[in-house]
């Protein structure tokens, strides 16, 4: 199940990059959940992702759009001095996703969703992405039960 979901984390992020880089270009991406789910279906069926990580990477996905604004709001109130905009974009969607994980997704280990948040920012963020992406999670992580989405 472990590897399963982080692949399905992976697949999560680089969507998310996908749909912010269309976003930065002034493209459209989808912004209904029907429009969310319809686009994910092609993506998976052209990448043959696997059944087993569709589920989670959807859940992920669908949350971290839906809830971007509020998400964004909360990242900044977390990261010192920084706002969302002039975050890399791996790092603002990593952190996105992750903090809606953390929020969201009461069975998963605070511990794993960082652990796994940890390891997705040294394979493809900066050499600063991982210690800035611990830092704001923990931060958040600790008002994880007074915070609502």
């Amino acid at each position: 199940m472990s590897s399963s979901r982080h692949l399905a984390r992976e697949v999560a992020l680089q969507l998310l990059y996908r749909y912010d880089a269309a976003k930065q270009a002034g493209q459209s991406v989808p912004s209904s959940s029907i429009e969310i789910a319809q686009d994910l279906s092609k993506h998976f069926d052209h990448f043959q992702v696997p059944e087993g990580v569709r589920e989670f990477a959807s859940f992920l996905v669908a949350g971290s759009l839906m809830k971007a604004e509020k998400l964004d709001h909360l990242i900044e109130n977390h990261a010192s001095n920084w706002r969302v905009s002039r975050m890399p974009m791996i790092d603002r969607n990593l952190l996105r996703m992750a903090s809606f994980e953390l929020l969201e997704s009461q069975d998963i280990p605070v511990k794993v969703t960082l652990d796994e948040a940890i390891e997705l920012a040294k394979q493809f963020g900066t050499a600063d992405s991982s210690a800035f992406i611990n830092g704001v999670l923990d931060s958040l992580q600790k008002e994880r039960g007074k915070i609502t989405l």
